[in-house]
C-alpha cells in the first residue's frame, strides 16, 4: 500500500523549514522546533537522560523525523511496517514495543543572551507524560509533566548555550489516563498516540512576557454596521524588579498604547476596550461569515510591550469580527446565531489520521473538501489537530467548528477504567487535570472565529463537581456557548443540552429522515448520525483489500468496518439492503454500483430533510466526515482523500438555493439558505422507468432567507419506479441547480418497535429491482481545458442523444497508472442525464496535481457505456 502521506514527505519538510525560517524572521522571539529530531526507544538507548541531552550523545541508528509526530508515525515514516494498514496486517504489530519509553532528541542553536533576556520552551501537546532534559539538566519530570491536553511552558534561561540539546523521554498513556481517543471508529493506535503530537517552540523575551493574547468582538446585530473590540493579554514580569512600560498595538491603520506597571514577578491579565482606545470601535466592520452566508473576513493584531522604547515581547494574532450566540426553540432544541442570523448547522465529524500524520497539505485538501460540499461546519469530537493550522483553515474557509472532549473518556472499554453515568473522570486529581486541560485548549484556540461552541461532554454530561469547575474556568476566559453534552440530557449545573444523539449509525432509507419524529429524523440538533457503510471507490478499495480477497466479500472487508464489538463490524446490513432493494449483486462492480447509489441517495436525503424542515431543525452532523485509516464506514471522502459517492449528493443537497423532494409529503420544496431573498424559475419533470414524461410543471419561485416552502405536489407513483428531475434557473433561464431522484411506488417501511441506538430496521423496502432493466445508453463526450495560474479548468461536454435516461454517471480523472487524481473539484458528479440532455461539467484541478502527468477521463454509469477520453 502506498500511504497517502508518503508522497508528501519531501514537500512537507520544505514547508516545515520555511515555516520555521518565517517564524525566525517575522517573530524573532519565537522559534519553532519542527525539523531535525531524532527518535529511539529507551530499550535501545541504554543511557541516562543526562547523556542523551548532551552534545556527546551517540545517535547513530536513531530515526529521523519532524514533529509533530507519534512513535508509530515516526516508524512508518522511516519505512517500517510497510503496508501496515492494508488487508489485516495491522493485527501483527507488536504493541509491547511501546511499553518502554521513547526518546525524542533535538539539537539547535541560539544567539548569546543579553543580561535582561529570558528563554522558555513551550510544549503544546505531549502524549502522555515525559521527562524533559535540557543541556544535561532535568527541567521537568513525568510526575508533573503529563496530560495529553495540557500545555507546558518551561524556563530554560539558566541552561541556554550557543549549541543546545533538548531530550524528551516520552511515556505512553496507561489505562485510565484521559488520552486521545478514536473510540470505535477504527483500531486503536498501537502506541496509544505516544509522542510529541503538537508543536514545540523556543520563546525569547526580555523582562516582560506576553501570553494568551486575545481579541473579543461584539457586533451590532441589528444594523451590522458597527463592532466593538476588546484586546486581552497576560503580562508577566520575569524579573525581580518593578517594571514600567507601554502596551501598544496595531489593527490595520488603528494604533493604541496604554501604560502598564508590574511588580517583581507579577502576572496580570490586561484588557483594553474602546474607552481606552478609539480604534477598537469599528465602523462598517468586515464581518466573519460562514460558508454560503458571506465572506469569512479576518483581521490582524500586532501587540508589543515596550520598556524605555525597547520591545520586550511581541505577539501577532489573527482574529475575526463576529458575534456567536445560541438560542432554544419552543421544542427545547439549541440553535446558533451568527451575527444575529439563524444558521442551520450542516457539518460532519472529523478525525485525525490514526498515527496523527496529518500535514498542512492534507489539512488544506480536507478543508477545501468541506467547503466544496457546501457544508458550513465541522465537529471535532476530541480537540484534534497537530497545531492550530486546521483551525486556521476553518477560519479561512468559513467553517463553523464545534469542538470539545471525546466520549473516549466516558466508556470503560475505551478509557480502561470503570465508568458511571458521568464517565470515568472521577478523582479530584483527574478533575483538576481535565479542568486545566480545558483551560489550556480554550486559551490556545479562542482567537479562532470559526469555533462557536465548547462541548465538555459527548455521550454524558460531566460529573457535577467537574462541571462546576468547567463553568468557573470558562466564565473567566471565554463567552462562547457552552454545551454539557452532545446528547439529549439535562445537567443539574447547566440545564438541558438542547442536543440529540439518537442515531442512526447504520442504514436507513431516504424517507426515514422525513417520517421519523422521535429519534434521528429531521428535527432539532442531531450531533452525530449517518447511514453506516459508505464505501470508497474501487480504486481505493484495491489499496485496502488484496486482489485475491476482493470478491466475494469476506473477513478482510469486515476488518475495515468499525472496531465496535457489538455492531457495524461487517457489511451484512448493506448487503441485505442491496439484495432486498436492488437484487443480489452478481460481481464486485455490480455490488459497488448499488452500494454507491444507496450511499448517494440516503446521505443526501439526510441533509435535505433537515433543510426542508427549517426552522424545526437547527443542526445536523454526518457521522463521519473522514477516516483515520482505510475504512468502509462513515466517510464522505476516504482515507486516500478520494470522494465517495455521498460527497456529491451532500454537495448538491446543501446548495444554498435548491429544490428538494420530500419523501413524506410526495412534494417539492424550495429552500433558500442564502443571505438574501431570491426570485427564481423552477422546472419539475417526472419520468416513468421507460423514460416517458408523466408530469411537468414550470414555476415562478420567491423565497426569503432561511426559509423552506412547499411549491408543488406530485402525482402518486402507482407502479414500479419513476425519475424526478428538479431544476432551478435564474430569471434569464440559465440553469443554476438540478436534483434527480429515483422513486419507488413502494416505500421503505420501518419496524419502529425494534429501534435501538444503532438504527431502525426495515420491515419492508422500496423496490428498485427493475432498474436492472434500463436500456444501455451511450454519451457523446468532448473535453476542453483552460489554463489558469494555479489551476487547470477541464470542461467535459456530455450529451445523452438516446431516448432513454442515462442514470447515475461517474466521472473520474486518472493518471497513467490508473490512480484517481486528487484533489480535484467537480462541480457535479454521479449525474443523471435525461433523454436528449446536454451538460457541461467543469472540473478544477490544481496545476501541481496534473503537471507532467498523462491524464485520462473515465466515464461509467448504471446503464451508461464506459468511455475513456484522453486529456491533453
Amino acid at each position: 500500500m502506498k500511504c497517502r502521506f508518503f508522497s508528501l514527505v519531501v514537500s512537507f519538510l520544505v514547508i516545515c523549514l520555511s515555516l520555521c525560517a518565517a517564524k525566525k524572521n517575522v517573530l524573532d522571539n519565537n522559534m519553532l522546533l519542527l525539523d531535525g529530531w531524532r527518535v529511539q526507544s529507551s530499550a535501545k538507548v541504554q543511557s541516562s537522560g543526562v547523556l542523551v541531552s548532551t552534545a556527546k550523545a551517540k545517535t547513530e541508528g536513531w530515526y529521523g523525523t519532524n514533529i509533530p509526530a507519534t512513535v508509530m508515525g515516526v516508524l512508518t515514516g522511516n519505512g517500517l511496517y510497510k503496508d501496515v494498514l492494508k488487508s489485516m496486517n495491522y493485527r501483527a504489530v507488536d504493541k509491547t514495543l511501546f511499553d518502554d519509553s521513547w526518546w525524542f532528541r533535538k539539537e539547535f542553536e541560539l544567539p548569546a543572551l543579553k543580561t535582561n533576556e529570558h528563554v522558555s520552551l513551550k510544549f503544546e501537546g505531549i502524549s502522555y507524560s515525559a521527562n524533559v532534559w535540557f543541556n544535561g539538566q532535568l527541567i521537568a519530570s513525568r510526575d508533573s509533566f503529563y496530560g495529553t491536553f495540557r500545555q507546558h511552558l518551561l524556563d530554560i534561561t539558566p541552561y541556554v548555550k550557543a549549541r543546545n540539546v533538548l531530550a524528551v523521554e516520552v511515556f505512553r498513556a496507561q489505562p485510565g489516563d484521559p488520552n486521545i481517543g478514536f473510540v470505535d471508529w477504527n483500531p486503536r493506535p498501537a502506541d496509544a498516540s505516544m509522542g510529541i503530537f503538537r508543536e514545540v517552540s523556543v520563546n525569547r523575551t526580555k523582562e516582560v512576557e506576553l501570553a494568551n493574547t486575545y481579541v473579543h468582538s461584539k457586533v451590532n446585530t441589528e444594523t451590522l454596521d458597527e463592532a466593538w473590540l476588546t484586546v486581552e493579554t497576560q503580562l508577566t514580569n520575569l524579573s525581580d524588579k518593578p517594571v514600567s512600560g507601554e502596551l501598544s498595538g496595531t489593527i490595520e491603520k488603528g494604533n493604541f498604547s496604554v501604560p502598564v506597571s508590574l511588580k517583581p514577578g507579577e502576572k496580570r491579565v490586561v484588557k483594553i476596550t474602546r474607552e481606552q482606545a478609539e480604534c477598537l470601535y469599528l465602523h462598517h466592520p468586515r464581518l466573519w461569515w460562514c460558508n454560503n452566508l458571506g465572506t469569512p473576513e479576518m483581521y490582524k493584531l500586532d501587540l508589543r510591550f515596550k520598556i524605555a522604547g525597547e520591545v520586550s515581547d511581541k505577539k501577532t494574532v489573527n482574529f475575526g469580527v463576529r458575534e456567536i450566540k445560541d438560542y432554544f426553540t419552543k421544542a427545547g432544541d439549541r440553535g446558533f446565531l451568527l451575527n444575529g442570523k439563524k444558521v442551520l448547522i450542516r457539518g460532519a465529524g472529523w478525525t485525525d489520521d490514526i498515527f496523527l500524520r496529518d500535514t498542512p497539505q492534507t489539512n488544506e485538501i480536507q478543508a477545501r473538501y468541506i467547503k466544496d460540499m457546501n457544508l458550513n461546519s465541522v465537529r471535532f469530537e476530541g480537540v484534534w489537530g497537530g497545531s492550530q493550522k486546521i483551525y486556521d483553515l476553518c477560519d479561512k474557509y468559513g467553517l463553523l467548528v464545534l469542538v470539545g472532549w471525546s466520549c473516549h473518556w466516558e466508556w470503560a472499554d475505551y478509557l480502561g477504567t470503570p465508568c458511571d453515568e458521568f464517565g470515568g473522570i472521577k478523582s479530584e486529581k483527574d478533575m483538576n487535570l481535565i479542568t486545566l486541560s480545558l483551560r489550556d485548549q480554550v486559551l490556545w484556540l479562542r482567537n479562532h472565529p470559526s469555533i462557536i461552541a465548547w462541548y465538555v461532554g459527548s455521550d454524558t454530561t460531566p460529573r457535577p463537581e467537574l462541571e462546576k469547575k468547567y463553568v468557573a474556568c470558562l466564565s473567566q476566559i471565554d463567552d462562547r456557548p457552552y454545551v454539557a453534552a452532545a446528547k439529549s440530557l439535562t445537567s443539574e449545573v447547566s440545564g438541558p443540552t438542547g442536543m440529540k444523539m439518537n442515531g442512526p449509525y447504520e442504514y436507513v432509507g431516504p424517507n426515514y429522515w422525513y417520517v421519523d419524529s422521535i429519534n434521528g429524523g429531521a428535527f432539532g440538533f442531531n450531533t452525530e448520525t449517518g447511514i453506516g457503510a459508505q464505501l470508497p471507490v474501487i480504486e481505493s478499495i484495491k489499496k485496502m483489500i488484496p486482489a485475491d480477497k476482493l470478491w466475494p466479500l469476506n473477513e478482510e472487508w469486515d476488518y475495515h468496518c468499525t472496531a465496535s464489538s457489538s455492531a457495524m463490524n461487517s457489511l451484512k446490513v448493506l448487503t441485505d439492503i442491496i439484495d432486498r432493494k436492488y437484487g443480489q449483486a452478481q460481481n464486485l462492480n455490480d455490488y459497488l454500483k448499488k452500494a454507491d447509489l444507496i450511499n448517494y441517495e440516503a446521505t443526501g436525503a439526510m441533509f435535505e430533510a433537515f433543510r426542508v424542515n427549517i426552522p424545526k431543525t437547527t443542526g445536523i452532523v454526518q457521522w463521519m466526515l473522514n477516516s483515520a485509516w482505510p475504512s468502509l464506514y462513515w466517510q464522505l471522502y476516504d482515507y486516500y482523500l478520494i470522494p465517495t459517492a455521498a460527497y456529491y449528493s451532500v454537495k448538491k443537497a446543501n446548495l444554498p438555493k435548491q429544490l428538494i423532494y420530500d419523501y413524506k409529503d410526495n412534494a417539492v420544496y424550495f429552500v433558500n439558505e442564502g443571505p438574501m431573498a431570491v426570485t427564481m424559475n423552477g422546472k419539475i419533470s417526472l419520468y416513468s422507468l421507460d423514460s416517458k414524461l408523466i408530469q411537468e410543471k414550470d414555476l415562478k419561485l420567491e423565497a426569503e432567507p432561511y426559509t423552506s416552502t412547499k411549491v408543488f405536489e406530485l402525482k402518486p407513483i402507482t407502479d414500479g419506479n419513476a425519475f424526478l428531475s428538479l431544476q432551478l434557473m435564474n430569471e434569464r433561464g440559465v440553469r443554476q441547480t438540478d436534483n434527480v431522484y429515483c422513486l419507488s411506488a413502494r416505500q421503505d417501511e420501518y419496524d419502529w418497535e425494534k429501534t435501538d441506538w444503532i438504527h431502525t430496521p426495515l420491515k419492508a423496502t422500496a423496490d428498485f429491482t427493475k432498474l436492472s432493466t434500463l436500456p444501455e445508453v451511450s454519451y457523446h463526450v468532448s473535453v476542453s481545458t483552460k489554463e489558469m495560474s494555479e489551476n487547470r479548468i477541464i470542461e467535459v461536454t456530455v450529451e445523452n442523444a438516446c431516448p432513454c435516461i442515462g442514470f447515475f454517471t461517474r466521472f473520474a480523472l486518472k493518471d497513467d497508472k490508473g490512480e484517481v487524481l486528487y484533489p480535484v473539484f467537480w462541480e457535479d458528479n454521479y449525474i443523471t442525464l435525461l433523454p436528449g440532455e446536454k451538460r457541461v461539467l467543469k472540473c478544477t484541478v490544481p496545476q501541481s496535481v496534473i503537471r507532467g502527468k498523462k491524464v485520462t477521463l473515465f466515464i461509467s454509469g448504471w446503464n451508461v457505456t464506459e468511455k475513456v477520453v484522453g486529456i491533453s
